[in-house]
């Protein structure tokens, strides 16, 4: 304590004691009393020697000579007296300081004040405030009140004690708890995880179990919900109950478990005007000692479940934006202290901020849903399987909260057993990206069914880019394999180069020109002829499998053809690694920091045609044509074993001759392809495909088509920048 400046003190006089008290005055300036709890009368004895009389008194501080100290006890004040006017016990001096404690309270000491009290706030004070020492003029005083601010004797300052301070701090518990529970809710992105922050932040720490309930099913957005209204138990929580523990409506069986709440009802079907549509159409949280509360608990937890008694459940409707979508009940054992009034209001702000994550994650829900359902439904569900290639593929989304993206993957057949093979990614992450990604998929298979070349193809994709809007970008790379010349032509428009796997294990990449992705607009494409050997593997991808944050995409080419090299070695230089197998081990390549783009990616496995399963002729247009074709075709198939064919055979290729005879002005070409089915090709310079009719009874023509739609596994047209190719294939065994 800081020491108080000294006062000027005048001679101590003997004053004699003045017959009446005079007004109680203020205290002086620069002091302020101290608040402290009453204690006991010390026991009587020889008091020191000293300047005050007997007699009882509050303490004091004094700012005089040692050895002026007061007996008695009494509250705490402070003084700067003149020297000799003590305090009573315990008294604290500025100088060489000596405490000293008298002998009882002498006769007619009232208990408020005393004579030798300092502060000048007892009876006897002077003018300027202290109080004379007894014998020194001061006169005895009858009991007094405290100063002005100050508790009464054995008090304390309101505010100050310890209940108000308890309360307080609950308080401040309440509102910290509110905020991290708040935000663990809040960091839940679907319904489960929302359900779990609710469960985890209030057990144990605002109950010792809950049980949340939601409607079934959860209305989405503006939509009506079904009736009847239906709650079904969502999830519960719980501390380990012990053997004493029953209250919770828990059978014996359950009591071993954690966050099993099995006897309570799984579900509960809401009765219109009941209690429990009451209590949820009021919102608020209630007890569940509460009158609405012991009507509504067992509709909801179903018959013969109890809760505990008094304020130990609250039952907490679950409000959304627009409607109550389910109720919580918090628990709290018998040995716990029971949920207070306040504790009303932290459970309605749970109830709120789970009740809005729950409307977020379901709208959340089915945004995801449907951009899903668009990504899948754009690509294809199932690849074909062209003759002479294998095809595998995968499709990986940038992250579970973005599952809509631009990339696509493509694998559309072509006339002559060919097989056009298209990989593609829209700049974007979005609903618009994955709309973009579709009508350019569209397109490409629209040209490819055109037989246009492959930098034709991207050319019109990138005038059709430019018809979408501004900043329609996407990269593209179209390759078409031949498996009867066994080779692949690739045009490339701003993609990443692929990987060819040969089959002794060699990776490498391609070199084919880079080009300009789609919708800049005004750019040529360039394609280029590479050979495509028999057991080789062409890996097509996107950005996303070689390029994130932590490499760039030539670093990212570097380790999937090195990854593609050492898969190769497992399986041995005569056989190439399994598609599906290979496609997995490329994947796992990626690291945990490396899924920052969506993924697509396309492998195709050359097999090829032989030579000696193919057959070819030219046949010139004329009537001896279709004779002369089931002549070829007669000895071809007898060159491969397939004699039981001949029949069929020679029947459907002399029907389409003849209509390629009609309308053609050049050579038609005849073409045999021997592999799991025997493949028979028609071309000519006609460009109008033929269609199938229904002859009249009086028509002479017009049953051809009829007849190899009968006999034929599988037939088609195809229109060709040079004309048209009319195709059937027949069941055969190698």
């Amino acid at each position: 304590m800081a020491a108080r400046p000294q006062e000027r003190t005048r001679p101590r006089q003997e004053t004699p004691p003045s017959p009446a008290a005079p007004p109680v005055s203020a205290p002086r300036a620069g002091t302020a009393p101290v608040p402290s709890s009453p204690i006991a009368a010390a026991p009587a004895g020889p008091a020191p020697a000293g300047h005050g009389g007997p007699g009882r008194g509050p303490s004091g501080h004094t700012g005089g000579a040692p050895g002026h100290g007061a007996p008695g006890t009494g509250m705490a004040r402070h003084a700067a007296g003149a020297p000799g006017h003590g305090t009573g016990t315990p008294g604290h001096t500025a100088g060489a300081a000596a405490q000293a404690v008298g002998p009882g309270a002498a006769p007619g000491a009232g208990p408020g004040a005393a004579p030798g009290a300092g502060s000048g706030a007892g009876p006897g004070a002077g003018p300027d405030g202290r109080v004379p020492a007894a014998g020194q003029g001061g006169a005895p005083a009858g009991p007094a009140g405290p100063p002005a601010g100050l508790p009464a004797q054995g008090g304390t300052v309101p505010g100050t004690g310890p209940e108000p301070v308890a309360a307080t701090r609950r308080e401040g518990d309440r509102l910290r708890f509110v905020g991290a529970a708040t935000r663990r809710i809040a960091r839940g992105i679907d319904l489960d995880e929302i359900v779990l922050g609710l469960c985890r932040a209030t057990v144990p720490t605002f109950s010792d179990a809950i049980l949340v309930y939601l409607r079934d099913p959860l209305p989405v957005g503006d939509e009506r919900p079904v009736d009847p209204f239906v709650l079904r138990l969502r999830r519960t929580d719980r501390l380990r109950l012990t053997e004493d523990d029953s209250d919770f409506g828990l059978s014996a069986a359950d009591q071993d478990t954690d966050l099993d709440l099995g006897p309570a009802a799984e579900l509960c079907e809401v009765q219109a005007g009941g209690a429990l549509a009451e209590v949820l159409r009021g919102v608020r949280p209630v007890f569940g000692d509460s009158a609405a509360a012991r009507a509504a608990l067992p509709e909801l937890l179903g018959d013969g479940r109890c809760v505990p008694s008094g304020h130990r459940a609250i039952l907490a409707p679950l409000r959304g934006r627009r409607r109550v979508i389910g109720a919580a009940v918090f628990l709290r054992r018998p040995d716990r202290p029971p949920f207070e009034q306040n504790d009303l209001l932290v459970a309605a702000q749970l109830a709120t901020h789970t009740a809005l994550g729950i409307d977020k994650a379901v709208l959340y829900g089915r945004e995801a849903y449907i951009a899903d359902e668009l990504q899948r439904t754009m690509l294809p569900e199932n690849l074909p399987q062209p003759t002479g290639v294998k095809l595998a593929s995968r499709y990986l989304p940038a992250a579970e909260t973005a599952r809509v993206g631009g990339d696509w993957y493509d694998a559309i057949p072509l006339p002559g057993s060919r097989v056009a093979l298209v990989v593609g990614d829209v700049m974007g992450h979005s609903m618009t990206s994955a709309a973009i990604m579709g009508q350019l998929r569209t397109t490409a298979q629209t040209l490819a069914g055109l037989d246009l070349p492959p930098q034709e193809v991207l050319h019109h994709l990138d005038e059709q880019a430019q018809r979408l809007g501004e900043n329609r970008m996407a990269t593209c790379l179209y390759a078409v394999y031949d498996p009867v010349a066994h080779r692949i032509t690739i045009a490339n428009a701003g993609h990443p180069p692929p990987i060819l796997l040969h089959l002794g294990g060699r990776a490498e990449v391609l070199r084919v020109p880079p080009g300009a992705p789609i919708g800049v607009g005004g750019v040529d494409f360039e394609a280029v002829e590479l050979d495509a050997p028999a057991g080789a593997t062409l890996l097509l991808y996107t950005d996303g499998l070689v390029e994130s944050r932590l490499r760039d995409v030539w670093t990212g080419i570097e380790q999937l053809r090195e990854r593609l090299a050492a898969t190769a070695q497992l399986t041995g230089p005569d056989h190439s690694p399994p598609l599906e197998a290979l496609c997995d081990d490329v994947l796992d390549m990626l690291g945990p920091g490396d899924r920052d783009d969506d993924i697509a990616l396309l492998a195709a496995r050359f097999d090829g045609i032989a030579p000696s399963d193919v057959a070819y002729w030219f046949l010139e247009p004329e009537e001896q044509a279709p004779g002369r074709a089931r002549r070829l075709a007669r000895r071809a198939l007898a060159r491969w074993d397939l004699e039981e064919l001949s029949d069929s055979v020679e029947l459907l290729v002399s029907e389409v001759v003849t209509n390629a005879v009609r309308y053609a002005e050049r050579p038609v070409t005849l073409r045999l392809l021997r592999t799991d089915v025997l493949r028979c090709e028609v071309g000519d310079d006609s460009p109008q495909l033929p269609r199938q009719r229904r002859a009249r009874d009086t028509d002479e023509g017009g049953r051809g088509l009829f007849l190899v739609n009968r006999l034929a596994r599988r037939w088609g047209a195809t229109r060709l920048s040079t004309g048209k190719v009319v195709w059937f294939e027949l069941p055969t065994r190698i």
